[in-house]
């Protein structure tokens, strides 16, 4: 059998060490507070995590096999769950007791015993969709997930609906109408340009299906939604298909190019596409797009240059760190020229936006997101108010972070921003997590339930809530209600 060593890089250093394990907790130790009555249903996560050594030292921390996390909320109790997402990747790895796949993304940096195996990780995004539970990675399509045991099933292509090669790992799931809106990019495999858009009802039926071609093989990690429009920014992070053939990284930054930015219409056609274009910027999450008369506004943690700088220039340089800033791009639909307005929104960095999920798409107030990093690693959850500009926050504590946060309605039709944010903590000093609850509209009095785990949930990139009777009908039983 191969020796098993991780190689000696800051990576897997510290918090990043990889667990390489499943947990199951039946109840987690609550420490502090109290479970809001009346808060049934569950929290997913998901993140990346080390199944065995790649034995490079050019490893970055989105890959990883995925690991599916599982917070039940039940009776006044959390329960907790990890499980692999037990891709063909993590099988055959499984099978041969070693790492078979390079390069993140670059299948010819690969063992030969794997050749034309996909590389998807299954790493990204929890999404929950018409009573089906997935785990997204967006190379490739959804694999479905057990909502109570998290065995992994088979991958899913909405019964032959959905003709694109990969799936993202930020579809939008309307909790109003139930509604999935998602996407592919380098949609016809590697490094092309095809992006397709799809619109499925409540019941997995295709309604819209859009496709495109992108200026460039873009990485377009995530995208936004509005009424009538659907906007897609396209950032230089491209592909060269002759540079991963070569083994190089799969996604290089180009500071000469331009950022463009298409409105797809929601309902219509290819047709009906308005492009925009600003100069060279990125941005990895959006928190929101609103359609006001002939403008789209589109909220984003924007970087003025590279947001991933472990991803160099072709010339091999890397980029100067840029701090992401919540800022609002204008779209305005009458107007002469193609360009754009950037207006920040806040002055401190923040990435991770999430809002009231309820609102996505619609006009809105509150967003929430992690701000304040530190060099010691810490952070806080933030709370901004775009009524009014305000900033709450709060912290862990020193050297203490917070992974995304999930918004729960206090009820169904809640007013907006009217319920508690749910969120991992990493306890960095203790190598351990806990998760705590707070009040969304009360952030700076603490935690009104802090949850203890014994183990470390070394990293979740995205998740979503599903309620106890979400779980059981397939549908959410949201309402949009005005605030007081």
């Amino acid at each position: 059998m191969p020796e098993i060593r991780f190689p000696d890089i800051p990576l897997y250093k510290g918090w990043g060490e990889p667990m390489r394990s499943e947990s199951t907790i039946e109840g987690l130790e609550l420490i502090e507070g109290a479970i809001p009555a009346g808060l049934e249903g569950t929290l997913y996560r998901l993140g990346a995590d080390r199944q065995y050594p790649s034995g490079r030292t050019d490893d970055i921390f989105i890959d990883g096999e995925g690991m599916f996390h599982m917070f039940r909320f039940h009776d006044g109790q959390v329960d907790y769950r990890s499980r692999w997402v037990e891709t063909t990747r993590y099988k055959l790895q499984k099978k041969a007791r070693r790492s078979l796949f390079g390069r993140y993304r670059n299948r010819y940096t690969n063992d030969p015993s794997v050749e034309g195996v996909h590389m998807g990780t299954g790493n990204t995004t929890a999404m929950f969709h018409a009573g089906k539970l997935f785990a997204l990675k967006e190379d490739d399509l959804p694999y479905e997930i057990d909502p109570d045991t998290l065995e992994t099933r088979a991958q899913d292509d909405f019964d032959g609906q959905f003709k694109a090669q990969t799936f993202t790992a930020h579809p939008k799931v309307d909790p109003i109408t139930n509604e999935l809106l998602a996407f592919s990019y380098q949609a016809k495999g590697d490094a092309t340009k095809d992006v397709a858009f799809y619109l499925f009802d409540k019941d997995r039926k295709l309604v819209n299906e859009v496709w495109f071609e992108a200026p460039y093989a873009a990485c377009v990690h995530d995208f936004a939604i509005t009424d009538e429009w659907i906007v897609f920014p396209f950032f230089p992070l491209i592909t060269d298909l002759d540079v991963v053939k070569q083994g190089g990284p799969f996604y290089q930054w180009h500071p000469d190019q331009e950022v463009h930015v298409a409105l797809v219409p929601r309902y219509g056609t290819a047709e009906g596409i308005r492009w925009f274009k600003g100069p060279a910027a990125s941005a990895g999450h959006m928190m929101n797009a609103v359609h006001e008369g002939s403008k789209v506004h589109l909220d984003l943690c924007f970087y003025s240059g590279n947001c991933f700088p472990f991803f160099t220039t072709p010339a091999g340089e890397t980029s100067p760190t840029v701090p992401p800033i919540l800022t609002r791009l204008t779209f305005d639909l009458e107007a002469n020229g193609d360009g754009y307005t950037q207006t920040p929104l806040l002055r401190v960095p923040c990435e991770m936006p999430r809002t009231d999920d309820r609102y996505q798409g619609r006009p809105y107030r509150y967003g929430f997101m992690i701000v304040y990093r530190a060099a010691d690693g810490s952070s806080a959850i933030g709370r901004i108010d775009h009524e009014t500009g305000e900033l709450t926050t709060w912290a862990p504590g020193p050297g203490d972070a917070v992974q995304e946060c999930q918004f729960v309605p206090r009820s169904p039709d809640a007013p907006e921003g009217d319920g508690w944010l749910i969120m991992p903590v990493s306890r960095v000093s203790k190598n351990r997590s806990d998760l705590a609850i707070l009040d969304a509209q009360n952030l700076e009095a603490g935690p009104v339930a802090l949850l203890k785990l014994p183990v470390k949930v070394r990293s979740t990139f995205h998740g979503t809530w599903v309620p106890a009777e979400t779980l059981a009908s397939g549908a959410y039983p949201y309402k949009l209600t005005e605030a007081a």
